[in-house]
């Protein structure tokens, strides 16, 4: 099966997210091809929480899972650790009081 570019993932995601009036935009832009992708929720309380995709061995597939939640600037710190490791990395950042990021929807979560 061929995977998505990364930059058409992003996109993609953009676009579901504006149809659902979720706010968000590209903090950082990685490599449009197979630059890994972060996720920042912001709840606009001072909180925050950031996902990354890992790969799930035994169901063979990827799923999304919590890099860092709790203080925004804690969670801005792991990101930034991430972007020190990874220039090729994009980081999405989402911003929505109710804490959606649709990332558990069909599409977004396999």
């Amino acid at each position: 099966m061929a995977r998505l570019t990364a930059e058409f993932w992003v996109s993609a995601y953009l676009s579901r997210l504006r149809l659902a009036d979720i706010p968000a935009f590209v903090v950082q832009k990685g490599d449009a091809t197979a630059g890994a992708v972060l996720i920042k929720l912001n709840t606009l309380d001072g909180n925050a929480t950031a996902y990354q995709r890992e790969f799930n061995l035994m169901e063979d597939r990827r799923e999304w899972h919590v890099l860092s939640k709790g203080v925004e600037r804690d969670v801005d710190a792991a990101l930034a650790k991430q972007k020190s490791f990874d220039a090729d990395l994009w980081i999405i950042e989402v911003e929505d009081r109710q804490g959606r990021t649709l990332l558990d929807e069909a599409g977004l979560s396999d």
